[in-house]
């Protein structure tokens, strides 16, 4: 499992009876978790000190309750020079705003902090024929941490999400993270759609990140299901990478959809064209009651060797 445990201003401090503790900042919340299978007794202090609870309804949905939580507050997470290799560089600090909306979410899943370290690598220890900025495309791109990693490394990245307000959020964690001016292009469209007019562009990318939802629309309603599209849109992807590509990451939170499909899936389709690596593995947090790692999705990645 990848383990997401350089976080500061995060941590999962207990799980039980399909709820998880987290720590946001200097903020306590209870949400709901599918994996949280295991009745634990809740010794943690942060169980009657929390300050929102999200309860998940019987009929689907649910609701937050707000006990001593701002509308919104922010977060840093600082991605780690020293997994570069040769001489470590100094931390690059990343600033989420966070804010409790629909559906459990706060504008971030702290477990894809293991990918943005992974891109940050890909991309600044690139060995690349050409001095021209690697171009990274990333796809259903959310409030953009990955977006953010591959900018600080330098790269131009062109972000797409069908949903407005999430791009707009996105533009502000660039913002809050002094990485307004970086060259990022900002694109609300539905991916398949883009990716299909880029192909007839003749567009090309070094790298291309993918965090598909299990089911979700596009801007004019176009329906997306996971299982359904995930392949095809893997092959018009590929179409899109350059002659020297640095790395694809695709992550999934779809049941079913475990580390071995998702290599089968890149395997068939991207080292199909450019041979190369793939692996695939669970993504995960520690969590502090426990010493055990809690799943929480799951990430395939190639890379050329």
């Amino acid at each position: 499992m990848w383990i997401a445990d350089h976080w500061k201003d995060y941590q999962v401090l207990d799980t039980s009876n399909g709820e998880k503790l987290e720590r946001w900042g200097q903020y306590i919340l209870v949400r709901p978790d599918p994996q949280v299978i295991w009745n634990t007794p809740h010794t943690h202090g942060g169980w009657k000190n929390k300050n929102g609870h999200y309860h998940r309804s019987a009929k689907g949905g649910g609701e937050w309750e707000f006990i001593s939580l701002p509308q919104e507050w922010s977060i840093r997470y600082e991605l780690n020079g020293a997994s570069l290799g040769g001489a470590a560089e100094p931390a690059i600090p990343l600033t989420f705003h966070l804010k409790p909306f629909h559906f459990k979410h706060t504008g971030l899943f702290p477990e894809q902090a293991v990918n943005w370290e992974w891109i940050y690598a890909q991309i600044k220890n690139a060995k690349r024929p050409s001095q021209n900025p690697a171009r990274i495309l990333n796809l259903f791109a959310y409030t953009g941490g990955a977006t953010l990693a591959a900018a600080a490394a330098g790269a131009h990245v062109t972000h797409v999400d069908a949903s407005k307000g999430m791009v707009g959020w996105a533009k502000e964690n660039a913002a809050a993270s002094h990485l307004e001016n970086a060259p990022i292009r900002w694109l609300v469209d539905d991916c398949v759609k883009f990716v299909e007019r880029e192909i007839r562009r003749g567009s090309k990318y070094d790298g291309i990140i993918m965090d598909p939802p299990s089911y979700g629309r596009g801007p004019k309603g176009e329906v997306w299901k996971m299982e359904e599209g995930i392949w095809s849109l893997l092959e018009l992807s590929a179409q899109l990478l350059s002659q020297h590509p640095l790395f694809f990451l695709l992550n999934s939170y779809t049941t079913g959809l475990q580390p071995a499909v998702l290599s089968y899936l890149i395997n068939r389709t991207v080292a199909g064209r450019f041979g190369g690596h793939v692996i695939s593995d669970e993504i995960g947090l520690p969590v502090e009651e426990s010493g055990l790692s809690l799943p929480c999705g799951a990430s395939g990645r190639w890379t050329p060797i």
